[in-house]
């Protein structure tokens, strides 16, 4: 595969906070594509690919992971500062991740009852989206995000029109795909209904129910969903968990899933 580069590209950089790595690997995993879009934009700083220049200014900035800490919160800034856009990455970086569990707890109480000097632990209250601290100009949504919504968005923005938000549901993709209703077929209590697409119906694909890793679509009815999981034997506070578990800082996950679990249907 040849490419030619171009002169006086756009410079980017992945940031990483907190999170697991997955989605900047979604850039490591694309292989041959990885030399296309290095053709398209100069990466001055990406950790992970061994680039270090965090305080570059660029034109587009990826940010994977929550905010977790004062520090989190002025680096995030400082990032915003020198961007001109700025893209919020994964699950973690749009919702919290997994990690903003704690925001349904007290969080300082589980710190003091693991930690011997839980005063040397410098932790927020909370663990919270990029969007809740600074201006995002996109978010991609997905635990993890995958390539093609990064080759997109790249694209997009470097011919200067608004990115394409993916707001179907999961369901549809099956539809337009041919699978199988994994819920109606095999009476697996799958998040589709209320899950937004972008992962290409990957685990209905394989006969597997969908856990909502991209986040609540457009218009959730998480009641009515709730109702369709009780009526396959679920109990509420399972129902709940179901909620509360990737995206479980997205406003209509966290809603729904607390009804469940503390019974307030």
């Amino acid at each position: 595969m040849s490419t030619v580069v171009a002169k006086d590209r756009p410079r980017a950089a992945v940031h990483k906070f907190a999170s697991c790595d997955g989605c900047q690997l979604a850039f490591l995993n694309l292989g041959e594509d990885l030399l296309l879009l290095s053709s398209l934009v100069e990466f001055v700083h990406f950790a992970e690919a061994g680039l270090v220049n965090p305080e570059a200014p660029v034109d587009i900035a990826f940010v994977e992971g929550s905010i977790g800490t004062i520090r989190d919160v002025e680096r995030i800034q400082r990032v915003r500062a020198r961007s001109r856009y700025l893209v919020a990455i994964g699950a973690c970086a749009t919702a919290g991740g997994l990690q903003a569990l704690r925001n349904l707890a007290d969080g300082q109480a589980w710190i003091a009852d693991v930690y011997a000097s839980p005063g040397y632990v410098e932790s927020l209250e909370t663990s919270t989206a990029v969007a809740q601290h600074v201006k995002v100009d996109l978010e991609l949504w997905g635990c993890p995000v995958n390539s093609r919504q990064l080759i997109a968005a790249v694209r997009a923005l470097l011919f200067g029109v608004v990115p394409l938000e993916e707001h179907d549901k999961v369901c549809m993709e099956c539809k337009r795909a041919q699978v199988v209703c994994v819920m109606v077929a095999q009476g697996l209590p799958c998040m589709g209904p209320v899950t937004r697409t972008g992962c290409g119906a990957l685990c209905p694909s394989f006969g597997r129910d969908c856990y909502a890793c991209y986040g609540p679509a457009e218009n959730p009815n998480t009641e009515a969903l709730g109702r369709r999981l009780e009526g396959l034997g679920i109990a509420p506070a399972a129902i709940g968990r179901r909620f509360l578990a990737i995206n479980n800082g997205a406003p209509p996950f966290t809603e729904a899933g607390l009804r469940r679990v503390h019974g307030h249907d």
